[in-house]
């Protein structure tokens, strides 16, 4: 019976580990959280792309795939079909920031949903606003953090769902047997 039951922890976790392994290796789609945190507003937002799709010149660059962002206390969201060189941009690019965080940069311009003269800017960590009387950036506003796939987020609680059961049952065999 021990027997049985250490078999189907290891092919339990094979199969996870392998499903994931095959389904990271063969679904390139990326995807990413990004903050804009500057002094002249503030709002959140959702990118994917296919790193496959980078080209190989010396600017390595992507296609955002799909995109979301809205402002703080704003009803507006903003979508990559709002970039003003829609279907060419939204891009990516690789890229290392000051901190010397290795990440990749997002390169998007769209223009206000309710004040048209006002575009705003989101390249790498720098976020501007300009209007037909201003321009504003700021540094290091913008931060990025890689969300991670549902399938290996799903694998790993199934791993650990499967170990937590076994556990259980030797547990219990444990108590049995004395």
């Amino acid at each position: 019976m021990k027997l049985i039951s250490q078999l189907t922890l290891a092919t339990s976790c094979a199969l996870v580990f392998a499903t994931v392994g095959a389904k990271s290796v063969s679904a390139a789609i990326i995807n990413y959280a990004f903050t804009v945190d500057s002094p002249l507003t503030k709002g959140e937002g959702f990118f994917s792309f296919d790193d496959s799709t980078f080209s190989n010149d010396n600017t390595s660059v992507a296609l955002v795939e799909s995109l979301s962002f809205q402002f703080d206390n704003d009803s507006n969201i903003y979508t990559e079909k709002d970039d003003i060189e829609y279907p060419d941009y939204p891009i990516v690019f690789p890229t290392t920031f000051l901190t010397g965080t290795e990440s990749v940069g997002l390169q998007y311009v769209f223009v206000d949903k309710a004040n048209a003269s006002i575009t705003y800017t989101i390249d790498g960590d720098e976020f501007a606003i300009a209007s037909a009387d201003d321009i504003q950036s700021s540094r290091n506003t913008v931060s990025y953090r890689q969300v991670p796939e549902p399938t290996i987020l799903g694998g790993t609680f199934m791993a650990c769902g499967v170990g937590l059961l076994m556990k259980r049952k030797l547990t219990s065999d444990k108590k049995v047997k004395a």
